[in-house]
Parts: C-alpha cells; sequence; structure tokens
C-alpha cells in the first residue's frame, strides 16, 4: 500500500506545479516518502475506528474536503516534519499539507473503482493486516 500512495503522492503534486515548485529539488524524493508514510500511518491508525476499510473509505470520501479527523491528523504531523525533519519552511511545509485532501480523496475514488486494481480494499487490508498483525480480522 505503501508503494501505491507513494505514487499517487507523487502524481499529485507533479499536477500541481504551484506545490511542487516549492518543494526543494534535493528534497523532493525525502517529502514524498514522508507524505506517503504520513498516510499510511493515518489510514491504519483510523482504519479500526471507522468500522473497517469500507467505513474508512467512507469517511475519507465524506470528509476529506471538509477536513476531517483523518485528514487534519495527518496533515498536523506532517508540516511538523517537513518543518523540524526536513528544514522546509513552515509555508512550504503547510502548502505541501493543503495537498492532503486531494490525494485522499483519489486514494479512496481508486480503492473504491472497481475498474482500478492499483489499490483495492483486498491489498489495503492485506497491508494493514502485515503491518499491524490481527486488524486485518477487522476486515474480512
Amino acid at each position: 500500500m505503501f508503494d501505491q500512495i507513494l505514487d499517487l503522492v507523487k502524481e499529485h503534486l507533479s499536477n500541481n506545479p504551484e506545490v511542487a515548485d516549492k518543494i526543494p529539488e534535493d528534497k523532493k524524493e525525502e517529502v514524498h516518502k514522508e507524505i506517503a508514510d504520513h498516510i499510511t500511518n493515518g489510514i491504519k491508525n483510523h482504519a479500526e475506528t471507522q468500522g473497517g476499510i469500507g467505513g474508512l473509505l467512507s469517511s475519507l470520501q465524506n470528509t476529506v474536503a471538509s477536513g476531517g479527523a483523518i485528514t487534519s491528523a495527518i496533515e498536523g504531523g506532517l508540516v511538523g516534519t517537513l518543518t523540524n525533519k526536513l528544514g522546509l519552511s513552515p509555508a512550504v511545509s503547510g502548502a505541501i499539507a493543503a495537498a492532503i485532501p486531494g490525494i485522499l480523496q483519489k486514494f479512496a475514488h481508486k480503492a473504491n473503482d472497481p475498474n482500478d486494481p492499483s489499490i483495492t480494499k483486498d491489498s489495503i487490508s492485506n497491508s494493514l493486516s502485515n503491518i499491524t498483525g490481527g486488524l486485518g480480522k477487522l476486515f474480512g
């Protein structure tokens, strides 16, 4: 799942030049990985509380644009990491974090699209069960 999210991050930012241009060239790969890591962990942390994969995806689609709990948690942690760990300015980190809702919407759309095999509910479930052990049982 991480690799699929990383691909979504790279695609989304490359299609958003006003954000992509703010990322220093020598830090792009690190920034992409940090974003993907925060999204992956955010999904993992919220999947259990949302009633499984279906509830999580529904929650993402319904609340991501309005700044739901998942989005806010990911954005907040990401700004701190990009600023403190990678040395980006708070303005640049904030601009990058503002791209999170669009990335999460793409993730949820792909997972719910039966014609797009890149991210599926089963692949999410398998990934989460590998990460968390027993959590995968929730998604049966």
